[in-house]
């Protein structure tokens, strides 16, 4: 009788153990994109509004922002659901007093509860900052830069739809040449739907020093190798994209050379 209940307490802490690891990585769970992108718009919506209402920005309701948001935990190939604070929500909406980034959304950090309650911070150059303010002159509270938010368990689950493009950046702010004149460039792929694709041109101001084809997955950080050396003469150089996927920097970007 003894080795029996031994062998069901060892059973059942092997479940308990089982269902963990799998809520762990969200599998049953009721965190999941769907829900995310269909309860955040709506939160930062009523938020900013309030925003709004404090700063005299007339004419600014839930339906004029036209708010929509595409979310995603961990990056590419983990599964978009379960609790954790991995997740980044690109929000768009419509204000005539900001003016959107050309990529047309922000980006928004989360940190999910297993409660299916979230918390939220947006970017500062978009949402402002921890206090702003009012039409009095007072400094208040800036009820969108970090706020709370909950969603139903059993809502709406069918995929949203709601999509936005990968923002490419040049992270280098010096270009390392070796003794040969070889050297390589940082860029970084954001979060976003199908990464970054495309040609960036490098040239010397004077000369071209070929072209490269990128290929990146979102939240990506690489090293793009330049095709050739850079002549012994160069201070800088400068780089041009044309991009096929996602979105690049629209004006060339031009690098010190170090040696």
């Amino acid at each position: 009788m003894r080795r029996i209940i031994i062998t069901l307490v060892l059973a059942l802490a092997a479940i308990g153990c089982a269902a963990a690891i799998a809520s762990a990585v969200g599998g049953g769970t009721s965190i999941t994109r769907a829900r995310l992108e269909r309860s955040l718009p709506a939160t930062f919506a009523n938020q900013y509004v309030q925003q709004a209402a404090l700063l005299g920005h007339t004419g600014i309701t839930p339906a004029s922002l036209q708010a929509k948001a595409m979310c995603e935990k961990g990056g590419p190939g983990m599964p978009d659901k379960g609790p954790g604070s991995d997740w980044i929500c690109l929000v768009g909406w419509q204000d005539p007093n900001v003016p959107m980034p050309p990529e047309g959304y922000g980006k928004f950090e989360l940190t999910v509860h297993s409660n299916d309650c979230y918390t939220a911070g947006g970017p500062s150059k978009l949402v402002g900052f921890q206090t702003i303010n009012d039409t009095q002159g007072r400094t208040v509270n800036n009820p969108v830069f970090e706020f709370d938010g909950c969603f139903d368990p059993n809502g709406d689950d069918q995929p949203t739809g709601n999509s936005y493009p990968s923002v490419l950046q040049v992270t280098s702010t010096v270009l390392s040449a070796d003794v040969s004149g070889r050297t390589g460039v940082q860029v970084s792929c954001g979060a976003g739907a199908n990464g970054c694709a495309g040609v960036m041109t490098i040239s010397d101001g004077t000369r071209s020093l070929g072209s490269v084809h990128y290929d990146l997955q979102e939240q990506a950080t690489p090293t793009l190798s330049l095709p050739q050396a850079v002549p012994v003469d160069a201070q800088e150089l400068t780089f041009t994209f044309a991009p096929s996927t996602g979105i690049a920097p629209p004006k060339p970007t031009t690098i010190p050379v170090q040696r």
